[in-house]
């Protein structure tokens, strides 16, 4: 089913995941063939934890869920973007998006 996309040595793929209204950038996060499964399956996101080596549900333990409106794949085949309809912030530590610091102006 996803012959074109591109995982990498591990099964992993880079997913960046964008507000559907705003177009901000809520966060990236790792997703391999099951959790991309999940997530089209199920309607809310899914990823794969690098360092628990176990599948997530976006929003299972704080209630900030993601609706996915839209999966979409780059160029070269080897990035994902969801868009989504965020229910609460997507950053652990409570900010909107993930991408709230800034290295230069």
């Amino acid at each position: 089913m996803y012959a074109d996309l591109k995982f990498d040595e591990k099964g992993l793929i880079p997913t960046i995941v964008q507000d559907t209204q705003t177009r901000q950038v809520l966060m990236m996060a790792w997703m391999n063939a099951e959790s991309l499964q999940k997530t089209i399956e199920s309607g809310e996101t899914w990823f794969w934890s690098r360092s628990r080596q176990e599948l997530w549900h976006k929003g299972g333990t704080s209630g900030n869920t993601q609706k996915v409106s839209e999966v979409r794949y780059d160029c070269d085949a080897d990035v994902l973007l969801v868009l989504v309809e965020p229910a609460g912030p997507a950053c652990h530590t409570g900010e909107i998006s993930c991408f709230y610091r800034k290295l230069v102006n």
